[in-house]
């Protein structure tokens, strides 16, 4: 009977990753992305279901092996999309913001806000593994921020709001920091009681990845992110670190605050 039972979560979990196999090459195939080659080659993956990315998944040790094999083949899934999809996430100028519907969040216990009292004059460390470390003050980021695009953000508790963004395209900023040959990943640092992600750099180097100074034509309040937040539409909300202070270039990944709770790490629409 408890060996019945320890094998329950692993059949449903296989179940959900054929459906998620089946949704994901059927939309690509859809929107013409997806030759029948490529479809072979998703469907072959198999071990494939962002359902990992909920949170604290506990069972057996038979269990949890089998969730990390499903991370490990999810990631290089998301990665294969995003490289061969080479998709665009824009919303129609027709359809509203949410405004200040958009859902607020943070995890200090009150808004983070920036005091400049206690903390001195905000800005944005860009270091790591790069060749050229900067320090850019929020006036010189806002210069820097030329791109504007009206988008979805998707929240991974599975809602969806409409925003428009402008800002700084990360791969501006990454060129003229100039990472180093093993700088794969890059950590987004907040000062929002220390949270922060860690992204694979195809991710930030996306066109629509963006370090934004401005919301609904506004410059960010301290509610969604300011002075300064990465956004993208191509990664979950909790991958797109609010509140930012340092940005660093790695040669590995180094987690991240919802990652090291259970959730998936590459955090992929």
């Amino acid at each position: 009977m408890s060996r019945l039972v320890q094998r329950t979560p692993e059949r449903l979990l296989r179940r959900a990753v054929t459906n998620t196999v089946e949704q994901h090459s059927e939309a690509l195939r859809e929107r013409g992305q997806l030759d029948r080659r490529g479809f072979m080659r998703l469907m072959g993956l198999g071990l494939v279901a962002p359902l990992v990315a909920a949170c604290n998944a506990t069972g057996s040790p038979g269990t949890q092996k089998l969730l990390n094999a499903v991370g490990a083949q999810n990631e290089k899934l998301e990665r294969w999309l995003l490289a061969q999809s080479g998709r665009s996430d824009m919303v129609a100028n027709r359809i509203a913001v949410a405004g200040d519907a958009f859902p607020s969040y943070f995890i200090s216990d009150v808004v983070p806000v920036w005091n400049t009292d206690m903390r001195g004059a905000w800005a944005l460390e860009i270091t790591g593994a790069v060749r050229t470390p900067l320090r850019l003050t929020h006036d010189q980021l806002a210069s820097l921020a030329t791109q504007t695009q009206r988008v979805h953000h998707y929240c991974v508790e599975g809602w969806n709001a409409v925003a428009e963004f402008q800002g700084v395209p990360f791969s501006k900023l990454a060129a003229m920091a100039q990472p180093t040959a093993d700088a794969g990943y890059v950590d987004f640092a907040s000062f929002d009681t220390n949270y922060h992600e860690s992204w694979d750099i195809e991710s930030t180097m996306h066109p629509q990845t963006l370090i934004v100074v401005a919301k609904d034509g506004k410059a960010l309040s301290p509610a969604y992110g300011a002075p300064a937040r990465v956004h993208s539409p191509i990664k979950l909300g909790y991958k797109n670190t609010k509140y930012l202070t340092r940005i660093v270039f790695m040669p590995k990944p180094n987690g991240g605050y919802w990652s090291d709770e259970g959730y998936e790490w590459f955090g992929g629409t």
